[in-house]
């Protein structure tokens, strides 16, 4: 029985990467949590009467959280451990990695 494989690979729903909708979801809900929390230390900075240290870490927080929101935006989700290289003989059915892709 020379085409059956001795190990083959078993994949369960949960190595299963989220769908592209959810993961922009995700992300855009985390960007407007921050951009909400940027918004209300740019109201606390202005309107609060607090001491000049407090008020510069308000200030401090209305200027980073914009980076620091748009960076987490912009990282998609966990893109999963690297191929592991199999023999050609064991997958022949298998198109291979460069291959699959539309028009290739």
């Amino acid at each position: 029985m020379k085409g059956w494989r001795r190990n083959p690979e078993v994949h369960q729903v949960t190595d299963a990467k989220p769908s592209l909708s959810a993961d922009i979801h995700k992300r855009e809900i985390s960007y407007l949590i921050k951009m909400g929390i940027r918004t209300i230390c740019l109201i606390l900075a202005v309107v609060v009467p607090v001491p000049w240290p407090y008020r510069l870490l308000f200030i401090a927080g209305a200027v980073l959280l914009p980076y620091i929101a748009v960076i987490g935006a912009n990282e998609r989700g966990n893109p999963g451990p690297p191929p592991t290289f199999q023999s050609p003989e064991a997958n022949q059915s298998e198109i291979p990695l460069h291959r699959r892709e539309i028009g290739s």
